[in-house]
């Protein structure tokens, strides 16, 4: 509880790039300043994630997948951020959705919303990157968030030591995270209606 004795609300972040200089983990370092006291961002790392494998697929997964699934298991919301490669979303981002996405149809992304964004130096902004991701969130049956498309262009001159800081693109950001937190707090108020 925070002082406010409102429960925390958990987010987990994952960006698309294990790049050190990564735009798109600098967008979600940005993130944090912009949420409201009681939302705590944790950004999970996705370089020492193995590819998937079903043969490693059961109740002892390898350790950097069991911390990946229980960290979006004890997640209230995810937000996402990648680049996009070859008009898609990188192979690190789509492996760690596939991890993620077990066992199937009872996974511990099934019912989390999900704020997808996508960064790229071209003018479109990681669009077709963020259309696949969309659809491969929406078949583990996460719930991607609908009305809010974060494309950010040209992100290498919003970026500076590392954050994000363009105003505009931050605004921006910010209605999407609150349409995540409105959507959470949907989803809570429906689970303890039914409790």
């Amino acid at each position: 509880m925070n002082n406010d004795d409102q429960p925390t609300v958990q987010l987990v972040a994952i960006s698309g790039s294990i790049r050190r200089a990564s735009n798109c983990t600098a967008v979600l370092r940005s993130l944090q300043p912009l949420l409201p006291a009681g939302v705590i961002l944790q950004i999970l790392p996705l370089d020492d994630i193995p590819p998937y494998n079903a043969d490693l697929d059961g109740d002892a997964p390898p350790e950097p997948v069991a911390r990946l699934k229980n960290a979006i298991a004890a997640a209230d919301g995810l937000v996402l951020c990648s680049p996009e490669y070859n008009y898609g979303m990188p192979g690190v981002l789509k492996n760690a959705i596939d991890w993620a996405s077990r066992p199937g149809f009872a996974s511990p992304l099934k019912g989390k919303p999900a704020l997808i964004m996508t960064a790229s130096p071209g003018t479109a902004g990681g669009v077709r990157a963020q259309a696949q991701i969309r659809d491969a969130l929406a078949a583990t049956l996460a719930r991607p968030l609908v009305r809010q498309h974060v494309a950010i262009a040209n992100v290498a001159s919003r970026i500076q030591d590392g954050r994000l800081v363009d105003a505009p693109t931050l605004d921006f950001i910010r209605v999407a995270l609150e349409e995540l937190l409105d959507e959470i707090a949907m989803l809570a108020g429906a689970h303890r209606q039914r409790a």
